[in-house]
């Protein structure tokens, strides 16, 4: 088994589990995890044993969204020399100096890779659960909504408040998942939702007890994988067509390039600075604030 640094992988029996795997950070994303995610999964499709991918996050939650920490400390995790790829710290820092000017398609480069990584899933030959618990929020609900069937706990919570300051999902699937006026009550205020919600919603298939959602989620793997191989190749295929020909990937471009520029307006740059004035964490409570959903820093 190959070691990965954000996510484990193992296959058992017809299942190949993809678990993110850094609990202390709240599975926080990182530059390796994308290229982790796609890796597992290619290996999960391409072999013969497995039916079924499941994903899920280790520790409190399945993903808390980009490691906003690391930028701020000038270490994405990136690969490469230093100032020689769109994905090294130094260029994208470079990039968002207010006193610089942008490039917006520096910007889309990077993004455009993350979301190249999440769409494994949805492109994957065999059918993608993804299994949440304690938050999906921001960056991950990106990589969550590119799974074929979302299984949730009752008390999970779900959204994109990176929307009410710097960000707008990148990958363009909300609207293809909830439908135009869901999506857009969620991403015109930043608002979460609850797992019992998103079942109503039709964002998720399923919604449990916290306590009962590992095995609940487990009876549905298990009857997926009973499934010939090839007829859910065939299934999945069929029914991706649908998807796709909705627009997915203009939608996924055109949100990717607006999330460049939603952080380079006033507002991004003055999140930004905020930011590194007091954390983070002070930065987002801070932002949250006039909503009545702040979280102490």
């Amino acid at each position: 088994m190959e070691d990965y640094r954000t996510l484990t992988y193992e296959v058992d029996g017809r299942v190949a589990r993809i678990t993110f795997d850094r609990p202390e950070h709240g599975n926080a994303i990182t530059a390796d995890t994308p290229v982790e995610l796609a890796d597992a999964v290619e290996r999960a499709d391409t072999d013969r044993r497995v039916h079924v991918i499941l994903l899920s996050g280790r520790g409190k939650g399945f993903c808390g969204g980009y490691d906003l920490g690391l930028f701020a400390e000038g270490d994405m995790g990136a690969s490469g020399e230093a100032g020689t790829s769109v994905l090294d710290a130094t260029v994208q820092l470079e990039n968002h100096d207010p006193n610089r000017t942008w490039d917006p398609m520096v910007d889309y480069q990077m993004m455009s890779r993350f979301n190249r990584g999440y769409a494994s899933l949805l492109h994957a030959n065999k059918p993608t659960v993804a299994k949440l618990h304690g938050f999906a929020v921001a960056g991950g609900t990106d990589i969550a909504l590119h799974c074929d069937q979302i299984v949730v706990a009752d008390d999970v919570r779900i959204g994109y408040p990176p929307t009410r300051a710097w960000g707008v999902p990148a990958t363009g699937l909300w609207a293809h998942r909830l439908g135009d006026q869901r999506a857009k009550r969620l991403l015109l205020t930043g608002d979460l939702i609850t797992g019992k919600q998103a079942v109503e919603w039709g964002l998720a298939i399923e919604s449990h007890p916290a306590e009962e959602l590992d095995a609940r989620t487990e009876a549905l793997v298990q009857r997926i994988a009973a499934m010939p191989q090839n007829q859910l190749i065939m299934v999945k295929l069929a029914l991706n067509s649908a998807l796709l020909a909705q627009g997915v990937a203009t939608s996924g471009m055109v949100s990717t390039v607006f999330d460049g520029i939603s952080r380079h307006t006033a507002e991004g740059y003055g999140f930004a600075q905020r930011a590194v004035e007091a954390g983070f964490r002070e930065a987002v409570r801070e932002r949250d604030e006039p909503f009545g959903d702040a979280k102490p820093s």
